[in-house]
């Protein structure tokens, strides 16, 4: 009877290893002004990248939400910790100071650190 309950419970733990892995820092962003759009150099860091659990995109928001660009991931990054990523061609209005940017990853989604940049003018 224990011996079911023990291999039950190592299950969950092995069941449960990827979403322990925990949530998709941003760590660094650059933004660099391209005639009338931006580029955005974006540093993210996931521990745990696996093919079923990796960082699969990050956004570019302006502060009231609104998604104004976003980087898809197709693939884990498990040997490039953290990593960089680009994405060009962003449009921010007129009079937006600042964006923020933010990573999801496949299992537990946003919810990892997130960085306020400055929109250089």
């Amino acid at each position: 009877m224990h011996r079911g309950l023990a291999h039950g419970a190592i299950a969950a733990v092995i069941a449960a290893g990827p979403a322990m892995a925990g949530p998709a820092d941003v760590t660094k962003v650059e933004v660099i002004r391209t005639g009338d759009s931006y580029r955005f150099d974006v540093t993210v860091k996931h521990d745990g990248e696996t093919p079923e659990h990796f960082t699969d995109r990050w956004e570019v928001l302006l502060l009231n939400g609104t998604v104004v660009g976003t980087r898809v991931l197709l693939q884990p990054h498990p040997n490039e910790q953290p990593f960089t990523r680009s994405l060009g061609g962003v449009r921010v209005p007129d009079g937006e100071r600042s964006v923020k940017v933010r990573a999801r990853e496949t299992i537990n989604g946003f919810g990892g650190k997130e960085i306020t940049v400055a929109v250089p003018r």
